[in-house]
């Protein structure tokens, strides 16, 4: 096996142990994205001098006994919205290609406060408005999308190409690539992880979280970004916790939640038998199965479009209008579509969300854990915008992606992606992880029990 192969788990173990030098995982890594880099387009800026410095210092904080923290050495890509002082953070955009960071976000200075190491910035959608991020092939077919927005964070980890990445979430933008790559993928609960220095697409439902290979790893990457942050107004002042899953996987007395209805509407065939599949399994390691109704699912839609759509508009106002011909179409008609919603609208979709929370917050005193799946279809072909149902319903492929991680953003509850499969044409398969605010532990127990009792996953090969 080589060092790129690693998880973040089994190499910090090993940095730790002497047994792996940074230097040589962070060479190895650099090495992948020279080897894969030309076929998937991951990355939109790649440090690798900047890294191979960081590792000959860590290198030596190793010799000396001085481990900076637990991810001490460990190679990363950060999403391009997330500043690091003195790069560009363009959020793939013409717009912002003269912004320069002059200072590290939240997250970035957390991260390097425990010994990670950048490899480069990773492929957003423009402004991650959008669930198949273009400029990325899919890291099991590279006619396929990487999924969006964060798709570049998740194709790194799946091919190899960075241990872990870090994306953001708003919509499913980190989960939704992560199940279409085949790799894991946490949006932490509102509010506890800092999105000081992370670009906007809209406040009141963007969070920042990890893509990583194993469920271990992103409860790794958690305990390191949970912190209050006075600069995000919206981060809580969460108790310090060590989430790290234990190595049981008996999940005797744990309640996971099922739902009859929403989650299995209007999803592929090979998606729900294999969710389906998954959920036995927890069954079999002692989990107890309930049957519930998710509530108010005939207003999730409107009520996600409703608060994004003008909040993401509010956000661009002025360079919308200034420079209109930098931002891609796709995204420009968005933004002007915001513009044309009234404001009585927004404030109905805030109305919604209330009763929403409250609602799902009374489902959630009864059960664990929710499990569906992350996404109704594995990675479509690239260009291709529509899906047909059996049904003959046709349904857009961004609303389609977005249609099952909504809820979890709208509501502000912890949702945790998990590979469960794959189709019948090599394309992974996510189940979904939903839970109690701050339930993050329970997430990660269920999902490593299940990853611990399934054959080990490989990394993709496209």
């Amino acid at each position: 096996m080589q060092p790129y192969e690693l998880s973040l788990t089994a190499a910090a173990d090993a940095v730790r142990a002497r047994k792996l030098s940074p230097v040589e995982l962070v060479d190895s890594v650099l090495g992948r994205v020279e080897e894969v880099e030309p076929r998937l387009g991951a990355y939109v800026t790649i440090t690798a001098e900047r890294a191979r410095g960081a590792a000959r210092e860590a290198e030596r904080d190793v010799v000396a006994g001085r481990l900076r923290g637990l991810l001490h050495g460990i190679p990363m890509g950060l999403k391009d919205l997330v500043d690091v002082a003195g790069m560009a953070t363009a959020a793939g955009s013409r717009v912002r290609g003269e912004h320069r960071a002059e200072r590290d976000g939240t997250v970035a200075a957390r991260l390097a406060a425990a010994g990670a190491i950048l490899v480069g910035k990773t492929h957003t959608h423009e402004f991650a408005y959008g669930l198949t991020t273009p400029q990325t092939s899919n890291a099991w077919g590279r006619d396929r999308v990487a999924g969006g927005s964060s798709g570049g964070s998740a194709v790194a980890v799946a091919a190899g190409a960075a241990t872990f990445a870090l994306g953001t979430d708003t919509g499913g933008s980190i989960r939704v690539p992560s199940a279409l790559n085949g790799v894991v993928g946490l949006k932490p609960t509102y509010g506890l992880v800092s999105r000081h220095g992370v670009t906007s697409l809209s406040w009141s439902l963007d969070h920042v979280g990890p893509i990583t290979r194993t469920v271990e790893d992103a409860a790794l990457v958690l305990d390191v970004l949970a912190a209050h942050d006075p600069r995000d107004p919206a981060s809580l002042a969460a108790p310090s916790a060590d989430r790290r899953p234990g190595p049981g996987t008996d999940l005797t007395g744990l309640r996971v939640a099922v739902p009859d209805n929403y989650y299995f509407d209007h999803v592929a065939p090979e998606i729900e038998s294999a969710v389906r599949h998954a959920i036995d399994h927890l069954e079999s390691l002692g989990a107890r199965l309930v049957e519930v109704e998710i509530p108010m699912a005939r207003y999730i839609h409107a009520t996600q479009w409703g608060l994004m759509v003008p909040e993401a508009t509010a956000y661009h106002e002025r360079t919308l209008r200034a420079v209109p011909e930098l931002y891609q179409a796709d995204v420009r008609i968005l933004l002007e579509a915001g513009e044309l919603m009234p404001a009585g609208d927004y404030l109905r979709a805030q109305r919604s969300r209330t009763l929403m929370r409250r609602a799902w917050a009374r489902v959630l005193e009864d059960v664990d854990v929710i499990a569906a799946p992350t996404v109704p279809a594995t990675a479509v072909k690239a260009g291709q915008s529509t899906l047909t149902w059996s049904d003959g319903t046709v349904e857009g492929v961004s609303d389609a992606y977005v249609r099952l991680s909504a809820p979890a953003n709208i509501t502000g509850v912890p949702s945790l992606s998990v590979p469960v499969g794959h189709d019948t044409a090599g394309l992974p398969i996510g189940m979904q992880l939903l839970g109690r605010p701050l339930g993050e532990a329970v997430l990660l127990r269920v999902g490593h029990a299940y990853e611990q009792t399934r054959p080990a996953r490989e990394l993709a090969t496209a």
